[in-house]
């Protein structure tokens, strides 16, 4: 029996479509959709235990996975199987995953899961922009407690007109990549990178994905009505005590103020709190805290939230004493580590970031392999958070989602400042080694000086700032927060990071967590940021005013030679020997690759030392040589013959030609070491192929004078009498045309 299937269709507005279906696929999980465009399919699928966890957050779990089939590939490696997720994966999942989690009800701690799954792969239609809409619908057809539909959508922008999900080739020419998440009131996430585009564009852009989240939310609405909305399910809530959170309130608020209002360090203040907090545990009995030590706690860190959240809203004054546009003190240095291709430090307040960069050849390319896209990067950064950065002590158990985001972020930021005829491999590592707000954008700041120290030419610096947010639903009151500090993260309404040059925004990332954020608001905060911004690139540069001229003198050079696809395989030569050799020679790196259009050689050259560089360049140029006819050439002799002298061209060694014993001199030369010796240098004039013995043919005599009375022999005379001539002795002339007509077959002479 079919089972009845449920659909929406959202018309994109220009001939495309996005159908949400439901009924047919994985009907025991508590909802699931099936979210196609074109041929992108993406099964969603979301599940929540009954049973409330003994824990006090959510343990939410958004999975994405791209299925190989899908694109009808095998997974690459020897282990044909999909495993780890990619890092393309595990940014998708943090994309569905920042707008999913604040909308779970608070107290709701039950373990929730959703799978999302591309099971059909278009390559006109990127999955990551459906993600979130597959999530949202799963969860509306489900009975979990969830507060209002969402949706994501990327948004790109082609010769000046925005798009609604753009495929893969109009993103390469967008000047605006970015994807945000909303419901139909209020934007809740932002991200994405730009070409240096103003606050005013980056706010339109926004606006315009907005109306299409708004048409994507009223399908699952209606979708969800039509399957049969059901009822949310009840489950366990948070014990609460409204008296005892008065009286915590009233023993922390005060204190905590003071403490908040004192302008201290991470660990004064730090201390300070777990004093305060340690007070009011102290005058409750061991029986009472076992009871109802948990509440306890939860209300402190209330009063502590309140009590920071009034002192910036009443006085302007953060927990460090900054006002709300201050930026805390910054000092820098480059060319700190003596080893590496290019390193620098960045330190903002107890914010510290030791960048390194190092230079390769394209073998070096950082390979993608994804069912959705496959290709390479020839810069990419890595950002690593080790746990002392926070003085703290924990397992390490691989790269976590939060460093592959992060680094993202700031990958993203720098990458259209690194000029496209950039000639290396660029990989740029960040080591967060102090952490008390925004490493990412410590990072950005780091990166850029270390790419400079480096050499590498970028076009503009780049700089990085996040900014926060506290605000008042009631009384309307707000402030926009500079620079914010990690707990201002935690405390605060909202984490904008915004990097950007002089001239415009290259990247940003928004999570807000209060509802129906105006974008007046938003226009504030991203003045305020570029602000912020330009004083903290004025401290870069006033560390590396501009990129060093060279690489370092320790570091590789670089040198790209375009070679004809017929000199490739001379180059390489049998098994790889003559370039095996050459670069044992030159101490140099050797890389050659194939234009995909021209089919030409780009061979990348790759070494400290000049000379070597410079001996693979020769080698080159020899391969290439090609002497035009009628050109005199210096050549040298290699090697002695009894008909002739083997003789190299000193502009291109190891390209040889036979000059015969016949084209030594006008006289005739019994000996060739009568006229030329070993090692001779002199030139020779190139006369092309001689069409008697199909070979290159040189002569010296013909660039000497000739001598006076010398006479030549008179050439050779092909044509012979016709008595002695072999000329009628062609097949016609055998009489063997002919036969007599009335010569019997072989088989009636038989007969």
């Amino acid at each position: 029996m079919i089972p009845q299937v449920f659909r929406e269709v959202i018309d994109l507005g220009d001939g495309r479509e996005i159908s949400i279906e439901t009924g047919k696929l994985a009907k025991q999980a508590h909802g699931s959709v099936v979210v196609q465009s074109g041929k992108c399919m993406l099964l969603c699928t979301v599940v929540s235990n009954y049973q409330q966890s003994d824990v006090d957050f959510l343990p939410l779990t958004v999975d994405y996975r791209e299925k190989f089939a899908a694109a009808g590939r095998y997974p690459g490696g020897f282990f044909k199987r999909e495993a780890r997720p990619s890092d393309g994966e595990v940014l998708t999942m943090r994309l569905v995953d920042r707008v999913l989690r604040p909308l779970f009800p608070k107290d709701y701690h039950a373990e929730t899961q959703v799978m999302i799954q591309l099971m059909s792969h278009d390559e006109e239609v990127m999955p990551d922009a459906m993600a979130g809409l597959a999530a949202s619908a799963a969860i509306q057809l489900s009975d979990i407690p969830f507060e209002t539909a969402i949706s994501e959508v990327r948004v790109g922008r082609v010769d000046g007109q925005l798009i609604i999900n753009p495929s893969l080739s109009q993103l390469e020419a967008s000047d605006i990549d970015m994807v945000i998440g909303a419901s139909a009131d209020s934007v809740m996430m932002v991200e994405g990178e730009m070409s240096e585009i103003s606050e005013e564009e980056m706010v339109e852009a926004i606006e315009f994905a907005h109306a299409a989240i708004k048409v994507q939310c009223e399908a699952q609405l209606k979708l969800a009505e039509a399957f049969g909305k059901k009822e949310t399910r009840e489950y366990d809530p948070e014990r609460e005590d409204e008296e005892l959170a008065k009286k915590i309130h009233d023993m922390a608020y005060d204190k905590v103020y003071a403490v908040a209002k004192a302008g201290s360090s991470k660990h004064e203040r730090g201390a300070a709190f777990a004093e305060i907090k340690e007070e009011i545990l102290a005058t409750f009995t061991e029986e009472e805290l076992e009871d109802i030590g948990g509440l306890v706690s939860k209300y402190y860190s209330k009063a502590e939230k309140a009590a920071v959240r009034d002192l910036t809203l009443n006085e302007g004054l953060r927990l460090d004493g900054r006002k709300t546009t201050d930026i805390r003190p910054i000092w820098c240095e480059v060319d700190y580590l003596p080893s590496t291709h290019g390193s620098s430090i960045f330190t903002r307040g107890e914010t510290q970031a030791l960048a390194t960069v190092t230079l390769g050849t394209s073998r070096e390319a950082n390979m993608i392999d994804m069912p959705s896209f496959e290709g390479e990067e020839r810069f990419y950064l890595h950002y690593n958070f080790p746990p002392f950065s926070t003085g703290e002590a924990r397992p390490i158990r691989g790269t976590s989602r939060r460093e592959v985001g992060h680094g993202n972020l700031a990958q993203r930021a720098l990458k259209r400042m690194v000029p496209a005829d950039c000639p290396y491999t660029v990989r740029v590592v960040s080591e967060v080694l102090e952490s008390n707000g925004s490493s990412s954008m410590a990072t950005v700041c780091a990166g850029t000086m270390a790419l400079m120290d480096a050499g590498v030419q970028l076009i503009k610096p780049v700089s990085g700032i996040a900014m926060g947010l506290i605000s008042d639903a009631e009384s309307g009151n707000y402030a926009v927060l500079s620079d914010i500090l990690g707990d201002e993260d935690h405390l605060g309404d909202m984490d904008f990071k915004v990097t950007g040059t002089e001239d415009g925004i290259t990247a940003c990332q928004m999570d807000i967590k209060v509802k129906g954020l105006s974008y007046e608001i938003l226009v504030k905060a991203l003045k305020q940021a570029r602000e912020g911004r330009l004083h903290i690139l004025g401290k870069l540069t006033d560390t590396i005013a501009a990129p060093n001229a060279d690489v370092k003198a320790h570091a590789p050079k670089m040198v790209t030679r375009v070679i004809p696809n017929e000199f490739i395989g001379a180059l390489i030569g049998p098994g790889g020997k003559v370039i095996q050799e050459l670069q044992k020679e030159t101490k140099t790196t050797i890389v050659i690759n194939e234009d995909p259009v021209t089919e030409e050689g780009i061979v990348e050259i790759l070494g400290t030392d000049q000379e070597g560089i410079d001996k693979v360049l020769a080698k080159i140029d020899a391969l290439m040589f090609k002497p035009q006819v009628g050109s005199v050439y210096e050549v040298k002799v290699i090697k002695m013959l009894d008909f002739g002298a083997v003789v190299e061209y000193t502009e291109a060694p190891g390209n040889e030609v036979l000059l015969h014993v016949s084209e030594l001199a006008w006289e005739r030369t019994e000996n060739v070491s009568d006229v030329v010796k070993m090692g001779d240098v002199f030139d020779v004039k190139y006369f092309g192929i001689d069409p008697r013995t199909k070979k290159e043919k040189v002569s010296r005599k013909a660039i000497l004078p000739k001598p006076e009375g010398f006479k030549e022999r008179p050439p050779r005379d092909n044509n012979r009498d016709n008595k002695g001539s072999r000329d009628n002795r062609g097949r016609d002339n055998r009489n063997r045309d002919n036969r007599r007509d009335d010569r019997r077959p072989r088989e009636d002479k038989k007969d």
